[in-house]
């Protein structure tokens, strides 16, 4: 009777290991568009050249065929089993081929400067 039972006991453990490693499914993360720092957003200044923003921010991942004075930067990343979605979204405007504005409609504030220290008032004395 025992060795019958030992002989259901390998299938059974073998079963209760598929059924565990079967939930163990891995998921790819999807990444679309440019990656843009707030770093990087914050160095493009009003009056660049539509080249020094390319250079600073990539190729856009939108150019409006209605209003080409306007680039739209995307950016989209869903991480594995997360549900979690960070997206970005910058709107630079040019006039005249020079940086007008840079909206930041999806985008993480920027990094906070460091302090600087403040020199101790000198004491009379």
């Amino acid at each position: 009777m025992t060795q019958r039972l030992g002989t259901f006991r390998r299938p059974l453990a073998l079963l209760a290991v598929a059924l565990a490693l079967g939930g163990c499914v891995y998921r790819i993360n999807i990444q679309q568009g440019n990656f843009l720092k707030p770093e990087d957003v914050d160095r493009v200044q009003t009056g660049m050249t539509r080249s020094q923003v390319r250079f600073i921010l990539g190729t856009p991942m939108v150019s409006d065929t209605f209003d080409a004075d306007r680039w739209d930067y995307y950016y989209y990343l869903v991480r594995g089993h997360s549900r979690h979605q960070e997206k970005r979204h910058v709107v630079v405007r040019f006039d005249n081929d020079k940086v007008v504005s840079v909206e930041r409609l999806l985008m993480p504030p920027s990094p906070a400067a460091p302090a600087q220290e403040k020199p101790a008032p000198a004491t009379s004395g």
